[in-house]
């Protein structure tokens, strides 16, 4: 470990904000120190809960992760924020917008909020998001809120980076059933409709119960063959996935639906207690350890493949030759997957890390 990185581990042990803010700063824009800072982090995760916020863009995003922060913050928590903005694909530029929204949680010494710019990235998250959320955590933050850019059906990201993924709607975010993809039904863990005092809230709360109950083929599963129906809860499936929500008991979890007006600030004590219940559920269950276990091995394979691609494609003697197949691959004498192969087969030391 160079010098440098060595007197910002001693302020950051210290629990210096500068040096977790520098800290940062390398990890985000992969500087020289990043294996260094992350491979001293790595024994100390774990530690802190990662809740992910998604949703659409104006669904109030920004607004329910300032609430759950001031919440968390009078629990006695400290609070690790990364919001995530989009990026311009013409000037790679970005309005951090949301650190102008959480302006008033901004000026607490406990809470730490990182802008992000996604950088292409289509996920909804940045590409080193994970990283940053390490950082946090290895600075020792009780609570990690990762919101992302909020850009639709693509931010499946955050369901592979956070313990609980809390998505979040609003009555005039368009057609329900457009709004209920597969995607985001799987990937949340809590639902809120916030603006639930807009017409439409009702219907669109029944309407993702509804997709729940039906998701879990709760209309048909367990049904006594004869006597001892319960007709209603049969032909109800929304009504089933709202009960089996409010269970503390289940081996399965079915996440609830629950009412927010985040700018009066109303619903958070239902939105933190439902989070704190799907944690529970997840160490009960084992399901905390296997979360945690995969997103081990997803850093492995990211790492690996940054590796592989920047040894490949940052060495001049392989663009050279790849530059020069393309008359074959243009007149069709070869195709994409030969050259691929021959390029693999002929450059692999590089990809060993033997090349050089």
């Amino acid at each position: 470990m160079t010098g440098e990185i060595e007197r910002l581990f001693e302020a950051f042990d210290a629990g210096r904000s500068f040096a977790l803010a520098r800290a940062v700063s390398i990890v985000e824009n992969q500087r020289p120190g990043i294996d260094d800072i992350l491979g001293r982090l790595h024994p100390r995760l774990g530690r802190a809960r990662r809740v992910g916020v998604t949703g659409p863009p104006g669904a109030g995003k920004s607004t329910i992760t300032t609430l759950l922060t001031k919440a968390y913050r009078e629990a006695g928590y400290t609070v690790g924020i990364v919001c995530v903005d989009p990026t311009s694909p013409f000037t790679g530029g970005a309005l951090l917008g949301d650190r102008v929204r959480m302006e008033s949680v901004s000026l607490d010494p406990d809470v730490f909020i990182r802008s992000m710019a996604t950088r292409g990235s289509l996920g909804g998250l940045a590409a080193s998001t994970r990283e940053v959320a390490d950082v946090l955590d290895g600075f020792g933050f009780d609570r990690i809120i990762i919101e992302t850019v909020g850009v639709g059906q693509s931010e499946l990201d955050v369901a592979r980076t956070a313990d609980s993924t809390l998505v979040v709607l609003v009555p005039e975010s368009g057609d329900s059933i457009q709004t209920l993809k597969a995607g985001v039904m799987e990937i949340a863990d809590v639902f809120v409709i916030n603006k639930s005092d807009r017409p439409g809230a009702d219907r669109l709360r029944n309407d993702v119960e509804l997709m729940l109950g039906l998701r879990k083929g709760a209309g048909y599963s367990n049904v006594p063959a004869h006597h001892g129906v319960d007709l209603k809860r049969i032909m109800n499936p929304a009504r089933v996935a709202r009960e089996d929500a409010q269970s503390n008991e289940s081996d399965t979890w079915t996440p609830p639906v629950l009412r927010a007006v985040a700018v009066k600030g109303e619903g958070t004590t239902e939105i933190v207690d439902s989070l704190d219940r799907h944690f529970a559920y997840l160490e009960r269950t084992g399901g905390l350890r296997a979360r945690r276990r995969e997103r081990i091995v997803e850093r492995v394979v990211e790492v690996a493949e940054r590796r592989m691609r920047k040894r490949l494609w940052e060495d001049e003697k392989t663009m050279q030759w790849l530059n020069g197949r393309v008359d074959e691959l243009e007149s069709g004498r070869v195709t994409p997957y030969m050259v691929a192969d021959e390029l693999l087969s002929g450059f692999g030391d590089l990809v060993k890390g033997d090349g050089k």
